[in-house]
């Protein structure tokens, strides 16, 4: 949810030619350049040699984005699939009905 709230801002913003402002790191003021797969989060460079994310499975920024968009498009035309399925049905049953 994080990383598509994060894309659409950012498509929204280059779509109306806004300057594109880097979120930070609320601990350190570093910009966001790295996405922790294990907690599901951006991170600054030095989170990422914390304790706390060493051992996780890091990705670029972009490259998250372009995974998780991947996902979301597969999740959503699974999801049109269904929601065309219900329509067929409830029409079936309407006509039915008559």
């Amino acid at each position: 949810a994080r990383v598509l709230e994060v894309a659409k801002r950012l498509s929204l913003q280059a779509a109306r030619g806004e300057t594109v402002e880097e979120e930070g790191c609320e601990r350190h003021q570093e910009p966001l350049k790295v996405f922790c797969k294990e907690d599901g989060a951006f991170i600054c460079a030095i989170c990422r040699e914390s304790r706390v994310h060493r051992a996780h499975t890091m990705l670029p920024v972009q490259d998250a984005v372009q995974e998780y968009k991947g996902q979301i498009q597969a999740h959503l035309q699974a999801l049109k699939e269904d929601r065309d399925k219900l329509l067929g049905f409830r029409e079936a049953e309407v006509r039915r009905s008559w």
